[in-house]
């Protein structure tokens, strides 16, 4: 099946499951005072019916069709919201409508930009409908590329971008059938919640020529020091990690009370077009387990991709991806020292280890089987790969001290192959 009718299924498959559910009284953000003519700031208006129904016991918030410019809101429990079939929820590109807050970002808490919508201690949240939320993210790209071609040295932290989404503190969070849509920075941000279903979803940000129209650090999305997450029937086409794992970072990392392991996370029947990796551990993380990958086919983004940073304590352990499918892919492994950014603050490097993964039913073409490396203070322990049979450009696999490494019925080329040993 070719990249254009693989897709076009795909997406016949989303837009055939994004019916909204009874989310109770509804609230047409219309018949509030909002415009829908992608011109007028609605920002007052919506939030005054998210107070408006929260204040009568909640209901659903709805954005009919149109295009409804917002700044950040803010949710309140018992709302949620419901995008109808042409809907367009659209940020304001005006990072002023963000008002700066003490938030969670990058694996700390620090003042920054709100997101377009924002969430605290909402349980039971449903985002639902074939509706989209919109970003307006190019003048806020530009602005990154701008200060970073002035200063190398430039940072995300740097230049201030809304996210899309940014809900924390929550349990039982289902999102539904949502176009997520060039994002300034992480589209949905999840930060300690539990039990959310994340599903026929697509996330999208313009992966195209540099400098403007490729979208830094545009993650589809990240779990942040959460637990007991599904993403299924979701597609990604973005400019950094598709779905990355996140927690906290630094020598004192494991210390951090904020910031709690990861684990119990599950992806299943996903598209992955463009991005870093279909599940990228980091770049800020410690303890990540018990995660489970399978049916999902990419055309680029690499398999796994485990960032190692060599000032963090870190434990990735238990992973288990299966039934992937690889379409002119990139690499199955990329794991290695991230070192991008880092900092000892003068102790002595920290150990990490990288064990249990098992990686099996893979098939298609792809470059090759990547890199599987740490830094000098990483373990990396009982690597299982089975059932491989890929089209590869190159047989070169970097392999570092890696104990335990062991290739099952594995075809490369229509050759069994195994991995040179050392």
């Amino acid at each position: 099946m070719n990249h254009s009718l693989l897709l076009a299924v795909f997406g016949f498959l989303l837009l055939s499951n994004v019916e909204a559910k009874n989310l109770g009284r509804r609230y047409n953000i219309a018949d509030h005072g909002a415009l829908g003519d992608g011109k007028t700031l609605n920002t007052k208006a919506i939030q005054a019916v998210i107070d408006e129904c929260a204040k009568n016991g909640g209901g659903a918030l709805v954005i009919p069709k149109g295009i409804f410019i917002s700044g950040a809101l803010f949710l309140k429990p018992g709302v949620n919201i419901e995008l109808e079939s042409g809907a367009v929820l659209k940020g304001s590109t005006d990072i002023n409508d963000y008002p700066k807050l003490n938030t969670r970002i990058e694996g700390h808490f620090e003042p920054w930009r709100t997101a377009l919508i924002n969430g605290d201690g909402v349980h039971h949240l449903r985002i639902s409908g074939s509706g989209t939320i919109d970003g307006s993210g190019e003048p806020f790209w530009k602005e990154f590329y701008n200060r970073r071609n002035a200063d190398k040295k430039t940072t995300n932290l740097n230049v201030e971008r809304p996210r899309l989404a940014f809900i924390q503190n929550s349990k039982d969070v289902q999102i539904s059938g949502v176009t997520f849509l060039n994002s300034g920075f992480w589209n949905l941000h999840l930060y300690r919640c539990q039990n959310v279903i994340v599903e026929y979803c697509r996330f999208q940000a313009p992966d195209g020529p540099k400098p403007y129209h490729h979208a830094p650090s545009s993650d589809g999305i990240d779990i942040d020091s959460g637990k007991d997450i599904a993403i299924r029937y979701c597609f990604f086409s973005v400019g950094d990690d598709c779905i990355a794992l996140k927690g906290s970072k630094g020598p004192f990392a494991l210390q951090d009370q904020d910031s709690p392991p990861v684990e119990n996370i599950q992806i299943s029947d996903c598209i992955f077009e463009a991005g870093g990796g279909i599940v990228t551990f980091g770049s800020e993380a410690t303890i990540v387990r018990h995660v489970d990958v399978k049916r999902c086919t990419t055309l680029g983004p690499t398999v796994l991709r485990l960032k190692l940073r060599p000032d963090t304590p870190q434990q990735y352990e238990d992973v288990t991806m299966s039934d992937i499918t690889l379409v002119d892919g990139g690499v199955i492994f990329k794991v290695s020292p991230w070192t991008q950014y880092f900092d000892l603050k003068g102790e002595a490097p920290p150990k990490a280890v990288v064990r249990n993964i098992k990686i099996s039913n893979i098939k298609g073409t792809a470059d090759s089987f990547g890199e599987l490396t740490g830094h000098d203070q990483t373990t990396i322990d009982n690597i299982q790969v089975s059932n491989v049979d890929v089209q590869l450009k190159s047989t070169d696999f970097k392999v570092g001290k890696v104990e335990n490494l062991n290739f099952k019925n594995v075809k490369v080329n229509g050759k069994a192959w195994q991995p040179a040993k050392k």
